[in-house]
């Protein structure tokens, strides 16, 4: 028997309960994990609310990525004892996720934990962290560097904001750090931002090309605000973008693309090759401070994760929530 947090549905109520399962539930895979943390992402408040159409099949668990250790494998990769990490793959929204005491998955969606890093670092990273290395990766390979300019940094206090401040500062960019929350001014400097702007400045309808202010961005707000993101870019400048906090939708014109060159770098986490996760695991293990990953992460329990995600999806946590599935 294990733990879980499971969500139902069915035509009366959508309801999101703490449960004890037996082993036998678990879906089909290769690999079954004892897991150690999981944590709390944007989704992940949508899914357990039902404020988002996340979840697609029911009952289902929650947690769109987690960390723990090999308990049975048929996988020849992965090993009795072996430590491992996922991200995405569908776990939390078709296939049973991390929110739980146990996992089943395929071997193909999993990692090996980077040595140097623990279980609880791994998940104070997370998802947030982890696209944020692929953001950056995404800009590197179309060419950006330092000396070219500022880069932009929408949703700064958010899981993957913080995190792209933070690695964008390691790697020698000027940042430019967006927020509606100015009193985190202080938050934001020393995770490494410059400037610090409103996000009102970007987050209303815009003009099809503005001055060109940053020579690139990583966006995790979309709609309107990605729109003026890429109407301030400069010339030859890229954005990549992530997120969709503020909506789907992307009301711009083709000015920035086709009078200034700009590039629109679309960036998936759900679905990377298995040697760009390992790329970008081994990155944040060596760019990031972990030490200082105590600063943003806030630790609770597997219960707490039902209110927690009504508290993160009102904008009322910073940083991280690391949950321990086993506390």
């Amino acid at each position: 028997m294990f733990k879980a947090i499971v969500i139902d549905k069915d035509a009366s109520a959508y309801q999101a309960r703490m449960a004890e399962l037996d082993d036998e539930k678990l879906p089909e895979g290769d690999v079954t994990v004892r897991v150690s943390y999981s944590t709390l992402n944007f989704k992940d408040g949508l899914a357990i609310t039902g404020k988002g159409p996340v979840v697609r099949q029911f009952p289902m668990v929650p947690g769109i990525d987690f960390v723990g250790t090999v308990e049975a494998s048929t996988d020849p990769r992965y090993q009795p004892g072996d430590k491992v990490l996922l991200n995405g793959w569908g776990v939390g929204e078709t296939h049973w996720g991390g929110l739980a005491q146990k996992a089943r998955v395929k071997g193909d969606w999993l990692i090996p934990l980077p040595l140097g890093m623990t279980e609880r670092q791994a998940m104070a990273i997370g998802t947030a962290g982890y696209t944020s290395m692929l953001c950056l990766m995404a800009l590197e390979r179309h060419g950006v560097r330092p000396e070219q300019g500022k880069v932009l940094v929408t949703g700064a206090n958010g899981g993957v904001g913080s995190f792209a401040i933070a690695l964008l500062a390691r790697n020698g960019y000027s940042v430019i750090a967006a927020t509606g929350r100015p009193e985190e001014t202080d938050y934001l400097k020393q995770l490494g931002a410059e400037t610090i702007i409103h996000r009102s400045e970007l987050s209303e309808p815009g003009r099809p090309l503005g001055k060109e202010r940053w020579a690139a961005a990583i966006d995790s707000v979309g709609s309107h605000t990605l729109a003026n993101v890429c109407a301030g870019t400069q010339a030859e400048g890229a954005v990549a973008a992530c997120g969709l906090a503020q909506g789907m939708d992307l009301p711009a014109t083709v000015a920035p693309f086709i009078l200034r060159g700009v590039s629109l770098l679309g960036v998936n986490s759900v679905t990377q090759p298995y040697l760009r996760r390992v790329e970008a695991w081994s990155r944040l293990c060596a760019e990031l401070d972990l030490e200082k990953l105590t600063d943003i992460t806030h630790e609770i329990g597997l219960e707490q994760s039902l209110q927690a995600a009504q508290h993160l999806l009102q904008g009322k946590v910073r940083g991280r929530l690391v949950v321990d599935v086993n506390s």
